[in-house]
């Protein structure tokens, strides 16, 4: 089975999860004046939100769905589905996300697109979009033949790195670029560093902590499903500790 430090750094990262998502609501609401879905600027703040929760949180949590070693014994079509399915509701909170802010710049005369940090959200999504549709046609059902799966899944786990790689990117630029709008005619502006301003900080850099440590567990770390042959050898001595 897996080292107690696979079991430490899935606590760790549940708690960095939970507070990603709580700070940046702390935020939007202490700060920013809450939620609302009248295309205001209310709206727009679901938006921060929900892009953490999904492409971020949700997002990281779904990748890691195969690192379980109860996914390594038995039949993988239960893990299989439960890995699309985390990664579809990411999807749609990214989707519910991206319909909020268009919402507000629509409704406030504001020009779509045009930062950087739109270039990398929109990216980001559309590589996600991409992503599932290819999994799910080619990993969750059965008519792909064999030799199809082992060539695209190096790219599989490459570029669901690089998307999330790419949402950290847009959810600390989007954090800095909210700032920067939100603090530039006030008494207290972000080169002030007001609080708002090192508590949205701290919220990116707990974004980054969760990233990278989703990172490391995907790619780096030792915690990988074993091959087929070494996983026969070991499941009858697993199943006898059981």
């Amino acid at each position: 089975m897996a080292p107690g430090g696979f079991y430490l750094a899935c606590l760790l990262l549940g708690c960095l999860g939970f507070l990603c998502v709580l700070f940046t609501t702390y935020w939007v609401q202490h700060w920013r004046g809450g939620f609302a879905w009248d295309d205001g600027l209310h709206m727009f703040n679901w938006h921060p939100v929900l892009m953490v929760s999904g492409m971020v949180v949700l997002y990281g949590a779904a990748s890691l769905v195969y690192r379980l070693p109860q996914a390594w014994l038995g039949p993988r079509l239960p893990w299989k589905a439960l890995h699309a399915a985390l990664h579809l509701v990411a999807f749609v909170f990214a989707v519910v996300g991206l319909v909020a802010v268009f919402r507000y710049h629509s409704h406030s005369k504001v020009a779509h697109l045009y930062s950087l940090h739109s270039w990398l959200g929109l990216a980001a999504v559309i590589l996600f979009a991409c992503q599932w549709f290819l999994g799910f046609a080619v990993f969750l059902l059965p008519w792909a033949p064999l030799w199809l799966r082992s060539l695209l899944k190096p790219l599989h786990v490459f570029f669901g790195a690089a998307i999330l790689a790419l949402s950290m990117a847009s959810v600390i630029s989007g954090i800095n670029e909210k700032l920067f709008f939100s603090l530039k005619n006030t008494t207290a502006p972000y080169q002030s560093l007001p609080s708002e301003a090192i508590f949205a900080n701290s919220t990116g850099l707990l974004v980054v902590a969760f990233g990278m440590l989703v990172l490391y567990v995907l790619l780096a770390s030792p915690w990988k499903r074993p091959e087929p042959g070494a996983l026969a050898d070991t499941q009858p001595l697993l199943c006898e500790r059981e």
